[in-house]
């Protein structure tokens, strides 16, 4: 792994200083923090483009991995919410994507050749390092076993994201219109499952669509504008879908129109078409 930021600009080592320095005070246990992604490969994108009338703004995350002590620690929802708040309320000109694991399972992935943990110890950038614990020797996968894990991986998730559109269909037809809105999300969130693991062989322990969509965005720039975020009402659209993992089944306040499911489902079928593009061409690319 790398441990200099040099290659980045200054505002963006600046960032990477504050953030690094909050993630430590926050978490006791906390033995690396690892920068990973477009930043560490030295291909980040800051770009504006316009689309009709719509002006779109996409801005490459900072993609880091906390590696911890302890499993309770990697697993707690709340610490990482909790810091994830933090973080937003630095306002920072960049976004950030906090994805953390335990030592052991860090360990664990990287002896088995899992290659989204290998990739991140050969491209990684260290931001800290406790010295306590050393990360275990990369295992190399061969390219044809990389593809057979990919296809494994697509055709499992694809036909689930499928199975749960065929069910936002039926409860659509029948106006139970929370219910489509859960099986929309389950939709979406198989999706990017299957575009992780074909590309990565990872998917974050995450239902937060906005967390998976700028994590798909950073394999390919393509997944971008699925769901556009150039105006407040696209915005709050794609809120009310990312909401509804929760918030469709458990509160009642909770409404969601004809409308608005028939746009989403729109731009579901839309991420859909390009999943099964995009990831053959990558699974293809392996061999």
């Amino acid at each position: 792994m790398k441990k200099t930021l040099k290659r980045l600009p200054k505002q963006k080592r600046n960032e990477l200083t504050r953030i690094a320095r909050l993630i430590r005070e926050k978490t006791p246990d906390l033995q690396m923090l690892i920068l990973f992604g477009s930043y560490a490969r030295g291909k980040w994108v800051e770009d504006i483009c316009t689309k009709g009338n719509t002006i779109y703004e996409y801005i490459s995350d900072f993609d880091i991995l906390a590696v911890v002590e302890t499993n309770r620690t990697a697993n707690s929802t709340n610490h990482w919410h909790r810091l994830d708040k933090s973080i937003n309320a630095m306002h920072l000109l960049t976004p950030v994507t906090i994805i953390a694991h335990d030592i052991n399972f860090v360990n664990r992935k990287l002896k088995q050749g899992q290659y989204f943990f290998t990739d991140i110890k050969k491209e990684g950038i260290v931001l800290y390092d406790s010295k306590k614990f050393k990360l275990a020797r990369r295992r190399k996968l061969d390219p044809d076993q990389r593809a057979e894990l990919a296809k494994e991986s697509f055709k499992q998730w694809f036909k689930s994201a499928k199975d749960f559109y065929t069910l936002f269909g039926t409860a659509f037809e029948k106006k139970l219109y929370k219910k489509a809105a859960f099986l929309l999300h389950q939709t979406t969130e198989a999706l990017y499952a299957a575009i992780m693991l074909v590309f990565k062989n990872y998917r974050p322990k995450s239902h937060d669509l906005k967390k998976l969509s700028r994590l798909t965005a950073n394999y390919d720039r393509a997944f971008f504008g699925i769901f556009p975020q150039g105006s407040n009402e696209e915005k709050r659209l794609f809120d009310l879908l990312n909401r509804a993992y929760v918030e469709a089944r458990y509160v009642p306040e909770y409404k969601i129109t004809k409308t608005e499911l028939e746009y989403l489902a729109a731009r579901v079928k839309a991420l859909q078409k390009l999943t099964k593009r995009i990831c053959a061409a990558k699974i293809k690319s392996f061999v």
